[in-house]
C-alpha cells in the first residue's frame, strides 16, 4: 500500500476513532514491517470493537511477526469464539503449535483450516509437513523404546554392554525429528557453528553466514539424517550476492537488502553481511514475518560476531 494510501487511513482514523479502518491500516503497516506502531493500531481497534474477529485476527498476526506467541495464541483462541471454524486462525495456531513442538494440536488445526479452505495449496503443504514430523517422531520413538529393550537385555551380559546401551538410548531420546529441516546439534560454545542456536531455539530453522565465496563462517543447516549440510548449501549460493548486487546496479534500484523466496519445503531470506551473505531458512509453516525478523537479529549477531573476531 502506498504511503499516500497509509496517510489517508491515518487520517480516517483519526477524524473518527470507531473507523472500521484500523484493520486496513494496522495490515498495512504489518506488511511495511512498521510493527510497534501496526501493533498499537491494532489493539487499540481490538478494544473498541472487541466483538470483531478481524480485529483479534490482525492483533495476532502482528503478534506473530514480533514474536510474542503468546498474545498470538490468545487472540487467535479469541477469533475461534467469535467465529468458530475461521481457517486464518486455525491456520495461525497450527503455525504456533507447530513451532512449539505440540505437533497433534498443528495437525488437529491445518486439518481444520484445509477442510474449511481445501483449494489453499499452502495449508495442504503446511499440513503434510507437520504429519511429516509426527512420522518421525513416531518412528524415533520406536527405536528408543526399541534400544531400552536392548539395554535391559544387556544388563545380563555385563557392564560394560549396558554403559553402551545406554549411551544409544540417550542419542536417540534427545534428537528431535526436523522434517527434513534444521535440528539442533549440541556443540561447544566456542564453535562458530552455534553462533545463532539461541535466536532459533523452539523453532525448525537454520541460519548461516557465508563469506563472499560460499565458505560457511558460522552457523549451521543439520538435515533430518543428522548430516550438516552447510557447506553444500553455501557452495551452491557462491555469488548470489554479486549476482544480487550487479541486478540491482542494472535496474538503478540501489544496494539490495534482502532476498526472500518459498520452496515446497521451506521459506528462506538472504540478507548481504559485511563481504558475505547471512542466511534464514525455516519450515515452510513459518510467516515470513517472522523469518525476516530471525535474519535482521542474525545479521546483527553476525556483525557482531565479526568484530569480536577481528
Amino acid at each position: 500500500m502506498a504511503t499516500d494510501d497509509i496517510r489517508a487511513l491515518s487520517e480516517a482514523l483519526a477524524a473518527d476513532p470507531a473507523s472500521l479502518a484500523f484493520v486496513a491500516l494496522g495490515e498495512a503497516l504489518r506488511r511495511r514491517g512498521e510493527l510497534d506502531v501496526a501493533l498499537r493500531v491494532a489493539l487499540r481497534g481490538a478494544e473498541r470493537h472487541p466483538e470483531r474477529a478481524d480485529a483479534h485476527d490482525l492483533v495476532a498476526r502482528v503478534s506473530v511477526d514480533r514474536g510474542e506467541l503468546e498474545r498470538a495464541i490468545v487472540e487467535w483462541e479469541t477469533v475461534l469464539r467469535l467465529a468458530p471454524g475461521d481457517p486464518g486462525a486455525r491456520k495461525g495456531l497450527g503455525f504456533i503449535c507447530f513451532q512449539l513442538g505440540r505437533l497433534e494440536e498443528a495437525a488437529a488445526h491445518l486439518s481444520a483450516a484445509l477442510a474449511a479452505s481445501p483449494a489453499d495449496g499452502s495449508l495442504a503443504a503446511a499440513l503434510q509437513t507437520v504429519q511429516a514430523a509426527l512420522t518421525e517422531r513416531d518412528s524415533a520413538t520406536d527405536r528408543a523404546t526399541m534400544q531400552v529393550s536392548r539395554q535391559a537385555v544387556s544388563a545380563d551380559y555385563g557392564a560394560g554392554d549396558a554403559a553402551r546401551a545406554a549411551v544409544a538410548e540417550d542419542s536417540l531420546r534427545t534428537a528431535r525429528p526436523t522434517i527434513g529441516l534444521p535440528m539442533e546439534v549440541p556443540r561447544p560454545e566456542a564453535d562458530a557453528g552455534a553462533l545463532f542456536d539461541d535466536l532459533l531455539e523452539g523453532t525448525r530453522s537454520a541460519a548461516l553466514l557465508l563469506d563472499g565465496d560460499g565458505l560457511v563462517l558460522a552457523g549451521r543447516y543439520v538435515s533430518a539424517d543428522g548430516r550438516d549440510l552447510a557447506a553444500i548449501i553455501g557452495a551452491q549460493l557462491s555469488g548470489v550476492s554479486d549476482e544480487a548486487g550487479r541486478a540491482m546496479r542494472h535496474l538503478g534500484l540501489g544496494a539490495w537488502r534482502q532476498i526472500i523466496f518459498e520452496t515446497e519445503a521451506a521459506s528462506v531470506a538472504m540478507a548481504p553481511s559485511r563481504d558475505g551473505v547471512a542466511l534464514v531458512a525455516a519450515a515452510r509453516p513459518t510467516p515470513l514475518g517472522f523469518v525476516r525478523r530471525v535474519l535482521d537479529r542474525a545479521v546483527e549477531r553476525a556483525a557482531e560476531w565479526a568484530e569480536g573476531a577481528r
